[in-house]
């Protein structure tokens, strides 16, 4: 099903995936989706990651090896399509991700590993991005203008377990985590936007050094948000 998406098959898987959510199971029910991705997109792998209460993206799901290799090293790198997802809530996809300019440290660290084509979606919650959902090939090519919104129309399926999951306050650390992000996104995103205007920042890195003065000070992104806000300055900065 590379070339385009049967309707109807769509439309019968996802509704097999809302009918067997359990929102005291987050993560069991996130993994199925996962494999319901690798069947009906007919792809090698696909995988989901989602962020922390630091604002880091980390793994949650993925259907095989390279795909939990893929979410590792995009964390380990801190860069890649997951990571882009994530950071401009936008759908990313690379023909081939060993060869892309966008993400050289990732590049080197996957070649060889069977990972290629790579297509990201965003995961939402209350309409705060909280993740990435994203499908890979071993071998490189275009993927079909059918496949992204057939893509977010799964990662809305996700949101349905997790936004469940919350409401039940029944899934652990996952939940407490998206619960976190909901919280606090909205200072982290306007922090973000005061370093881009301060500094001349592009959004990644505005959201990269939020991140790291955050895990350099031992403090949640969120904390070093509101301090930024509040006083112009980054934990450690002086005014000069």
């Amino acid at each position: 099903m590379t070339d385009g998406l049967n309707p109807a098959a769509l439309a019968a898987s996802l509704r097999r995936l809302d009918e067997r959510g359990d929102p005291s199971a987050l993560r069991p029910s996130l993994q199925r989706v996962i494999e319901a991705c690798d069947q009906l997109f007919d792809v090698d792998g696909s995988g989901l990651m989602l962020t922390d209460e630091h604002g880091d993206l980390h793994y949650t799901a993925a259907s095989d090896g390279p795909g939990t290799l893929l979410e590792q090293a995009q964390v380990e790198t801190g860069q890649g399509p997951c990571i882009d997802t994530f950071t401009h809530d936008l759908a990313v996809e690379t023909p081939d991700v060993v060869t892309d300019s966008r993400w050289p440290d990732l590049g080197r660290r996957l070649e060889g590993l069977g990972v290629a084509a790579v297509l990201g979606v965003p995961v939402h919650l209350a309409g705060v991005c909280v993740g990435s959902l994203n499908l890979y090939r071993a071998r490189a090519g275009a993927w079909a203008d059918a496949q992204q919104p057939a893509l977010e129309k799964f990662a809305e399926v996700a949101e349905t377990m997790m936004s469940a999951a919350i409401a039940a306050d029944r899934a652990g650390e996952v939940a407490s985590q998206l619960s976190y992000a909901l919280d606090y996104r909205a200072p982290i995103e306007r922090s973000v936007g005061f370093l881009m205007g301060r500094d001349g920042m592009s959004q990644p890195d505005a959201f990269n050094l939020l991140r790291s003065t955050a895990r350099n000070s031992r403090r949640k992104v969120a904390d070093v948000a509101e301090h930024l806000l509040g006083t112009g300055l980054l934990p450690g900065e002086e005014r000069t």
